[in-house]
């Protein structure tokens, strides 16, 4: 018997990486829903064989373009997922009990995950920090703020809260330490961005105290050392995120542009 869950999976050209997706959840929830930000190879063509409920949208808030997703759904339970995520036999018989047997009260779960630098799972570092996974749409919200153009908060109707879950997701984060720098140069230009809108007060200063910090929590204070040569780099690319960040934060400030 299926879930009363609708899954929601947000797409862009990810021909390579849908299918495992799609496989891990296919079968489980009774409706599969996939948010196309206007692929232009086969993303489509793979999803189809898996639901008929595949739509198109530019994303411009990652907000905003949850909660178009959300709407488009059939069920008040929605499971959120990412392309380069992967669903455990674990999580789905948790999620099952939150949803038929879980505090009326509360309307969101977050899960921690595994995450992979190529093949090489980062078991230490932070790396497996609880992402928002199951919401209840009735009673909660993504953020659609300007500001808010990297990891929207949520919004709870009065009354509600979150909650968490154990079971872990898989979640193939960066294909290759190319994959990885590249996440790094877009996700700076949005945390800048952000900065920027809502009129956060940097520093170089700050800037160079937020890359140590974040290096070394990464690295020592949560034994990211413990995986070894991948463990380093990952440290080392977290903590010049903050850097760069800042760097295209100035450059924004003085040019006057930002990514819209």
């Amino acid at each position: 018997m299926t879930l009363r869950l609708s899954v929601v999976i947000i797409a862009k050209n990810e021909q390579a990486r849908i299918k495992d997706c799609l496989e891990s959840v296919h079968g489980w929830a009774d409706e599969i829903v996939v948010l196309d930000d206007e692929s232009t190879d086969d993303t489509r063509a793979i999803a189809l064989k898996y639901t008929d409920t595949i739509l198109t949208r530019h994303m411009d808030l990652e907000g905003r373009h949850r909660n178009f997703g959300a709407s488009k759904a059939k069920n008040d339970w929605i499971l959120i997922l990412d392309c380069d995520e992967r669903m455990t036999d674990g999580l789905k018989n948790e999620i099952a009990s939150a949803i038929n047997e879980g505090d009326p009260k509360i309307a969101a779960y977050w899960a921690p995950q595994i995450n992979y630098l190529g093949d090489v799972p980062l078991n230490h570092g932070g790396w497996s920090s609880p992402h928002i996974r199951l919401y209840n749409k009735k009673y909660v919200k993504w953020s659609e703020a300007p500001y808010d153009v990297i990891h929207p908060g949520l919004k709870f109707s009065e009354g509600y809260k979150g909650g968490n879950l154990k079971a872990k997701t898989v979640h193939y984060s960066f294909r290759n330490v190319e994959d990885f720098i590249a996440k790094i140069n877009r996700y700076s230009t949005l945390e800048a961005t952000k900065w920027y809108l809502d009129g956060r007060k940097m520093s170089l200063g700050k800037a160079i105290w937020r890359t140590v910090d974040r290096f070394w929590r990464r690295f020592i204070s949560k034994k990211g050392y413990k995986d070894g040569y991948y463990g380093f780099v990952a440290a080392v690319l977290s903590g010049f995120h903050e850097l760069a960040a800042y760097s295209k934060y100035r450059e924004i400030k003085e040019k006057g542009y930002y990514i819209k």
